[in-house]
This record gives C-alpha cells, sequence and structure tokens, in this order.
C-alpha cells in the first residue's frame, strides 16, 4: 500500500474530526436554518385555528412581514453546531473503531453503519437538549417580544420554572437523534454501496451528496414523530396549564389519539427540505475538510 492511500484510509486523529465536523455543521445551519424555524411554527400548530400557516411560502412571507427575520433564535444551535456536529463524526468513527472489534468485523458494513450511528446520536442528544430548548422558545410564534435574546431567555426559563425546565425533552431527544443518526449512517452505507464507484474528485462529491441528501431524508423520515414530541414538551410553560405528557411514548399516543396520525408528521416537509439536502451538504464539507487535512496536516 502507498503512503497516499495509508493518509487516506487511516483513521482521523480526533481533533481534526471534531474540526471537521464543526465546520461542517455551521455551514450547513447557517444555509438552512430558516427551513428549521418554519418546521417549528408547523410543529406547534394545534387544531386548525385560521391564523395557522398555510404553507411553507406563507409562513416565509408571514415570518418576515411580521418579525423581520427568519433566523429568530439562531444563537443557542450556533454556539451548540460545533460540539454537536462534531461530536456526530467523531463519535461515529470512535464507536465504529469499537463495534468492528466488539463483532469481530474486518470492514464497516451496514449494521455497523446503524449502531454506531444511533450510539453517536445518543452520545450527541445529551449536548444539544438544553440549547434545542432555548432555541424553541425563542422560535415559538406567541414568544415574539418575550424575551430579549437568549441571556434573557435563559433568566426568565429559570425564574419561572426552575433549573430542571432546562432538561424537559431530554428522553424525547435522545429518541430522536438515536433513530436520526442510525437512520442517516446507515442509509449513507447503503447508497454508496449501490452507487457506481466514482472515477473522479466531481464525481465522488456528487455521491457524498446524494447519499448525504437520500440519509437526511430517511433520517427525516424516521425521526419527525419524536422531533414533534420533543418540540411540544420544551415549548410548554406554566402558563399553558398541566403538562399533557412529558416523554416520547406517552406524548406519541396523546397526539395520535387527539389529532391523527398525520399529526405527528407535521413540520416534516420544512424539516426534510432542511435536513435532505443540509444532509448532503453535511457530508460534502465534512469530506472536503477531512481531506485538505489528510493532504496538509496529517504526515
Amino acid at each position: 500500500m502507498s503512503t497516499t492511500s495509508a493518509k487516506v484510509d487511516a483513521p482521523l486523529p480526533f481533533v481534526y474530526q471534531f474540526t471537521a465536523g464543526a465546520i461542517a455543521g455551521v455551514s450547513e445551519i447557517l444555509c438552512m436554518y430558516p427551513l428549521d424555524v418554519v418546521k417549528t411554527r408547523f410543529m406547534l400548530q394545534v387544531g386548525q385555528s385560521g391564523d395557522q400557516y398555510k404553507s411553507i411560502p406563507d409562513a416565509f412571507r408571514r415570518i418576515i412581514k411580521e418579525e423581520g427575520t427568519l433566523y429568530r433564535g439562531i444563537l443557542p444551535p450556533i454556539l451548540v453546531e460545533a460540539p454537536k456536529r462534531a461530536i456526530k463524526f467523531a463519535a461515529n468513527e470512535q464507536y465504529g473503531s469499537l463495534y468492528l472489534k466488539m463483532f469481530n468485523r474486518d470492514k464497516v458494513d451496514q449494521t455497523i453503519s446503524i449502531c454506531t450511528g444511533v450510539s453517536a446520536g445518543l452520545t450527541e442528544a445529551l449536548i444539544v437538549s438544553t440549547p434545542e430548548l432555548l432555541k424553541i422558545r425563542l422560535q415559538a410564534k406567541e414568544n415574539a417580544g418575550r424575551y430579549n435574546g437568549m441571556a434573557d431567555c435563559i433568566k426568565q426559563v429559570y425564574k419561572a420554572e426552575g433549573l430542571r425546565a432546562f432538561f424537559n425533552g431530554m428522553e424525547a431527544t435522545l429518541w430522536r437523534h438515536a433513530v436520526w443518526n442510525g437512520g442517516y449512517f446507515g442509509s449513507i452505507f447503503f447508497i454508496k454501496d449501490k452507487l457506481p464507484k466514482a472515477e473522479t474528485k466531481q464525481g465522488n462529491l456528487f455521491t457524498n451528496f446524494i447519499a448525504g441528501a437520500i440519509g437526511g431524508i430517511v433520517g427525516t423520515t424516521l425521526n419527525t414523530p419524536s422531533d414533534v414530541v420533543k418540540t411540544r414538551i420544551q415549548a410548554h410553560m406554566p402558563s399553558h396549564g398541566p403538562k399533557l405528557y412529558t416523554s416520547f411514548i406517552p406524548g406519541f399516543f396523546y397526539i395520535l389519539r387527539t389529532e391523527g396520525f398525520s399529526a405527528l408528521y407535521k413540520g416534516y416537509l420544512p424539516k426534510v427540505l432542511r435536513l435532505g439536502p443540509g444532509g448532503g451538504i453535511l457530508l460534502v464539507v465534512f469530506d472536503q475538510v477531512t481531506t485538505f487535512m489528510r493532504k496538509n496536516f496529517i504526515k
């Protein structure tokens, strides 16, 4: 094996994985965040009131007209995006090595990809749950004008609900991230295995984008119900009355019983429009950054 080939195949040190994941994640969120705001608005709509958003263009138009920005609440996710995405890829690499040894496999297969994705997702969820709660509170339409930024949101949540409120939705967040990452990384392995082997740099970029986009769609389809439940748990405030549920399974069946199956997929379209192409952007940027690092920093 040549030195160049060995460099390409060798696992990157954690610090490089962390940095590449951070750059990829920030790139994706800056491009796709407005769709995340719309997704949250749709997920929080209950019933059929006349004030509800009718479509994604309608939501964009009304949010810009009424609030002036599609980036409200971006600070909490942007602050956590670097470690979140870094952990997604770095933990996936580390769990991959662990499972290869555990199952005595010579190379990664689809089962290993799914296991590593689920494990990485659970690890990732532990650090994003609280920033997700702050993001949801800032994004919610009813909270427009309530908070003067993230610091004020933290202050008001603590004063009104106490320290435990910052962990609301943690269990549902674990479900959301485990399912998404398992579907995402498992799909990437399957798609790459089925696509023709790329023979050029441009072909490799195309393959990565297609695999990442399809992986994002699969992950989104699998995890939207847990995202709906998580979003509603985290948006709940004492002024809303008693909590109807505090974890995923009871929340899933409550929404299913009171609003029907389709309610578990509220926000699916803006979510998939974000995380489909977003998954492709994420994978392409990560691949390009790690390739640059291997070429210039790995001896």
